[in-house]
């Protein structure tokens, strides 16, 4: 089965001499001589942008009402009446602050020693369509200690997401019936196939929430964030960003490196990287994931995937793919686990840490293929996807697609390019682009999109900006380590820490981790060039 890709001209005029222009038959100015060269005139001054900006002094001077939160039945580590919550407002278009403004939901989790008080740390968990209030509120221990000490634990929900003014695409019966389903294998059937599904999308966001559309992209999230900056009264931003919470912050430091404070950037996606081979890189490092946990797997009792190292990761996909024909029955509702679901549900464990995470992808698995019960990898899945034990969504999903689509697609590839990205998916990644054909990756992904987007990847080099920490883990699926070492090597003045183990993003993971981050968000010191870190120490 493939699994799928995540997915202003100039103008030269002549030479502009007299003679050109005479010879054009048209008048030509008297020179004028004098003592000197003429001046060049000067440029124009930039237009002031951010709290600059007069048009925009408004949102820079408002202030957070703040009220206590309503406690989360669902949560049981915390009452969030403990916590505060209140919105502030930013322009729908940046480029008119005058027309319609947005509420951005925020939720704060107040220092614990005041009067050692430092500022705020904004999060962001990542996605995009992450909710910013939802790490504060389901993480808010991994801060406990010196950190929240020091600092108001921050989380805000991006435009578009959760609270604040969110995308809307599908409905719950629509979203189930779209990731449930599997993709013909037949190349024709296939392409046809995605070509409708792609068009149907673009037109349920463009009927539901076309207005939003243009202006949810992650340039005007980094924005917002600097008018939330002002609001809490913060002269820089401190910040800790996670997986697609790193190219927020990275745009962040593209717009206002004057700005910026202590940035921890943990999982990068590289804002340089070309949107294909981004999602290539991806799908290898999920297929290295997948094969690394075969092979734990295989040498544990009981595996499921057999006792062969280099025979477990093969039988894994195999299963996988076989429930295209045989979906598995599950204890929810009569739904079926499809290749789609249980791929879905096995990749979102690979996200996690070899201790936990693949000890219930094990587990998930032997449920799966000796008990034919497919309830626990359908359970993962729909975590993954934001679809509660009810059967609603949250707007995750259709979030994560208008951001992306927001922040640039790729353009459409050559034939040759195709060739290229087909031989290395057969490559490197066999088992996940078995089925994977021409048309899976000559779409950029967005060709159907409403919304048209001017930005294209390019090198932030936040000149200008204080030291920023790059945060890398060797073994991550999804923003492979190559990034965060490169990203570290494009900004000015980076640190690079790297964690030594498997899953996504390290902090919270290790103690020589957090320690690192720590120190570096409460003094400003960044861990000496080179710090490796280790799972759990």
């Amino acid at each position: 089965m493939a699994v799928a890709l995540l997915l202003a001209a100039g103008c030269t005029g002549g030479s502009g001499d007299g003679a050109s222009n005479a010879a054009a038959g048209k008048p030509v100015p008297p020179q004028v001589t004098t003592g000197t060269a003429a001046a060049t005139p000067p440029p124009a001054p930039p237009k002031p942008k951010g709290a600059a900006d007069p048009a925009l002094r408004a949102f820079y001077e408002q202030k957070i009402s703040w009220k206590a939160c309503t406690d989360d039945p669902k949560t049981k580590k915390k009452n969030e009446s403990e916590f505060r919550c209140g919105t502030f407002k930013v322009p729908l278009d940046y480029t008119a602050p005058g027309g319609k403004s947005l509420d951005i939901a925020v939720m704060q989790h107040p220092a614990a020693k005041p009067d050692q008080r430092i500022g705020s740390l904004v999060l962001n968990p990542g996605g995009p369509g992450g909710s910013g209030q939802d790490f504060v509120k389901y993480a808010f221990d991994e801060f406990d200690g010196p950190l929240h000490d020091r600092y108001d634990i921050l989380g805000f929900d991006p435009r578009g997401v959760a609270d604040s003014a969110p995308v809307r695409c599908l409905d719950d019966k629509a979203r189930d019936e779209r990731n449930a389903r599997d993709s013909p294998r037949d190349p024709v059937e296939r392409k046809a196939h995605g070509e409708r599904s792609g068009k149907e999308f673009s037109a349920a966001c463009q009927a539901e929430s076309g207005e939003l559309l243009p202006f949810v992209g992650t340039r005007n999230a980094a924005r917002d964030m600097d008018v939330l900056r002002a609001a809490v009264g913060d002269d820089k931003l401190n910040y800790l960003g996670v997986s697609y919470g790193t190219y927020l912050g990275t745009m962040y430091l593209d717009e206002f490196p004057d700005r910026a404070g202590r940035m921890v950037l943990d999982a990068v996606v590289d804002p340089a990287a070309d949107k294909l081979d981004a999602s290539i890189d991806q799908i290898v490092g999920f297929e290295r994931s997948f094969r690394a946990f075969a092979a734990d797997c295989a040498a544990r009792a009981g595996c499921p995937l057999g006792g062969d190292p280099v025979k477990a990761a093969e039988i894994g996909a195999t299963f996988l793919d076989a429930l295209q024909d045989k979906p598995l029955r599950t204890a929810y509702d009569g739904r079926r686990l499809t290749a789609s679901l249980g791929w879905t549900g096995t990749k979102s464990l690979l996200y996690g840490d070899k201790e936990t995470a693949w000890k219930y992808l094990r587990e998930a698995l032997a449920l799966a293929m000796n008990n034919k019960d497919g309830s626990h990898l359908l359970f993962y899945a729909d975590n993954y996807v934001g679809r509660d034990e009810k059967g609603h969504y949250d707007n995750s999903a259709d979030s994560r697609s208008a951001i992306r689509c927001a922040d640039g697609a790729a353009p459409a590839p050559s034939p040759e390019r195709i060739e290229q990205v087909l031989a290395k998916l057969k490559a490197d990644a066999p088992l996940l682009s078995k089925d994977t054909v021409a048309s899976d990756v000559e779409g950029p992904g967005c060709e159907f999109w409403p919304y048209k987007t001017p930005e294209k990847p390019h090198v932030v080099r936040a000149e200008g900006a204080p030291p920023v920490l790059v945060v890398g883990t060797t073994g991550d699926p999804a923003t492979p380590y190559a990034a965060s070492e490169k990203l570290a090597k494009d900004l000015a003045h980076a640190s690079l820490l790297t964690l030594e183990g498997e899953g996504h993003g390290a902090f919270g993971r290790s103690e020589c981790v957090d320690a690192a981050v720590a120190a570096y968000i409460i003094e400003g010191n960044p861990p000496a060039a080179g710090t490796r870190c280790t799972d759990g120490k």
